[in-house]
């Protein structure tokens, strides 16, 4: 049988005057990481969906995440589209929120999303053709499961989120049988030099890491409904905070969640590359133009002052414009 496999991408404009104002009225009140920077747009989503049209026209749905507003290019009524607003699916005791934890926590609660399902932030694009496999195979999510030291290389809530989903998966699973049940998963040749990562931390009680490669994540609808009912009180807690704070678990709780129980396909790491939009993005435009990997992510952080963010924003731009140049018929 034909696998039905979604996207699902949520979006925020942060210069929507509305949004800012009611984001505003619990900015003073409500404890959280409320860094302008987390809805600063790079205005590439137009780029997002050409690169889906081209290079991944199997998809069945694109479900459309957005607080309220839209952008005014995006053809609303594309059959593949269905758009969707926070009170859509997310609880009403959660809303509003300004924190992208309750929102990817409650994906399976979209009406109609498909058991199969890949979720995309807006700033990972699709650059080279694709095929399903790419994503799932024999009904299994596709990642690649590589052991890593927890290393403190995000900012503090970031680096606190990770952690409080390694103590939830260590207080669950145990490590030694968990990779024995599916040895041939843990180390798999795709995964080439990462593998000596893994028997380094093999003699470690615990789960240390994982390789997180912020790329799109591929998802079972039927993993969510296992972890809400398993670990209610976590996710019930994390939902309801409206920004971003150190208490937080985030959807990587559900990925290795799928590492723990075999629940995946394993994949090279090659199929993509995480850069940082920075002051000099010569490394973005020439992943871009020659069609280095197939997924990408272009990550926006204030580690590094941008002097000329608009300049910048368009070099990237007219990158992603030399390979995906032709208007979609997503757009108007």
């Amino acid at each position: 049988m034909d696998t039905k496999i979604d996207f699902v991408i949520p979006w925020v404009d942060g210069s929507d005057p509305n949004w800012q104002n009611e984001k505003s009225r619990y900015d003073k009140t409500v404890t959280g990481d409320k860094r302008n920077i987390r809805y600063r747009d790079l205005d590439n989503l137009i780029y997002w969906f050409r690169g889906v049209e081209k290079f991944a026209p199997w998809v069945n749905k694109i479900h459309f995440v957005t607080w309220g507003h839209l952008p005014s290019w995006l053809n609303t009524q594309h059959p593949k589209l269905n758009i969707l607003y926070h009170q859509d699916f997310i609880p009403e005791k959660y809303l509003p929120t300004f924190n992208t934890r309750p929102i990817e926590l409650n994906f399976h609660r979209i009406e109609g999303l498909s058991n199969h399902f890949v979720y995309f932030n807006d700033d990972m694009f699709i650059i080279k053709p694709t095929e399903k496999k790419d994503f799932f195979k024999k009904g299994l999510p596709c990642d690649t499961a590589v052991l890593m030291p927890l290393i403190s290389k995000f900012r503090n809530s970031t680096m606190a989120n990770v952690a409080n989903v390694m103590e939830v998966i260590n207080t669950t699973y145990e490590k030694n049988r968990a990779i024995k049940k599916n040895i041939s998963k843990w180390f798999h040749i795709s995964y080439g030099k990462y593998l000596l990562s893994t028997l380094l931390m093999l003699p470690y009680k615990d789960f240390t890491g994982f390789l997180n490669q912020h790329l799109p994540n591929s998802y079972l609808k039927s993993t969510y409904e296992e972890l809400w009912e398993d670990e209610y009180k976590i996710l019930d807690k994390t939902c309801d905070n409206k920004f971003r704070t150190g208490r937080d678990v985030n959807q990587q709780l559900l990925k290795y969640k799928q590492f723990a129980e075999g629940n995946f396909s394993p994949r090279s790491p090659r199929i993509g590359k995480t850069f940082h939009f920075n002051n000099n993005n010569k490394d973005i435009v020439q992943s871009i133009k020659r069609q280095k990997f197939k997924l990408i992510c272009i990550n926006d952080n204030d580690s590094d002052p941008i002097e000329d963010f608009e300049y910048q924003k368009e070099v990237v731009k007219s990158a992603f414009n030399y390979i995906l140049d032709k208007k979609s018929s997503f757009e108007i």
